[in-house]
């Protein structure tokens, strides 16, 4: 199991980076990424924050450097993008269009711009911008968190026909909401991918992990 979306208390989330590392080894991880969410005001901070914790070679499992880009204007994803990658952040995410948040217009295709990693609930995708994501290699996101996944269905069905590969992230927020490797394949398999389809967003993980930390 690879989660890529995970966050601490440097955002919103509810545990330090030690223990989220910890539990999500204690459930079979073999990887995760920290990714709290970050905007303008604090993206070197965390971004500071994140890579000296991730650089210690103390944990038993890899521990990748990232962010969320998160509610920000569409035209300040890049910027912010930019200033994450100087500080060492290794996987962009960006905070998708989901549709129980009020996130502007415009994100999704800005985050392809961008160039960034994954867009997470991508929401009501169309398209158009899957076909996008799949040309500029932006990975869309199966979510495991409540309300972002009521359009996994859709984001599924849309990354079929455009092409485009998907990855599957629990969101962690708080220990309740670390997802093991069951409860990933039955949030795949509900949202209608085929088994071909589960192992291949399994190995989607698997490949932007080792793309940007070596093979595991």
């Amino acid at each position: 199991m690879i989660d890529l979306h995970m966050h601490t208390l440097h955002s919103d989330g509810e545990l330090v980076p030690a223990e989220l590392a910890r539990r999500a080894s204690v459930i079979g991880c073999r990887a995760i990424a920290i990714t709290d969410h970050v905007d303008l005001s604090n993206v070197e901070a965390v971004t500071e924050a994140t890579v000296r914790f991730c650089e210690d070679e103390s944990h038993d499992i890899r521990v990748i450097p990232g962010v969320e880009i998160s509610h920000v204007r569409p035209k300040m994803i890049t910027v912010i993008a930019e200033l994450a990658r100087k500080g060492g952040a290794k996987l962009i995410v960006v905070h998708g269009e989901t549709i129980v948040e009020p996130v502007e217009e415009g994100t999704n295709s800005a985050a392809i711009d961008a160039g960034v990693n994954i867009i997470a609930h991508p929401g009501l995708i169309s398209l158009e911008l899957a076909e996008k994501a799949a040309s500029a290699s932006v990975y869309l996101e199966i979510s495991g968190r409540g309300g972002h996944s009521f359009t996994n269905g859709h984001v599924a069905k849309t990354a079929a026909e455009a092409g485009a590969k998907l990855v599957f992230n629990s969101d962690t927020h708080a220990p309740r909401d670390l997802i093991g490797l069951d409860t990933a394949l039955a949030v795949l398999k509900g949202a209608g991918l085929s088994d071909k389809r589960v192992a291949e967003t399994f190995a989607n993980s698997q490949k932007i992990v080792e793309d940007l930390s070596g093979s595991l």
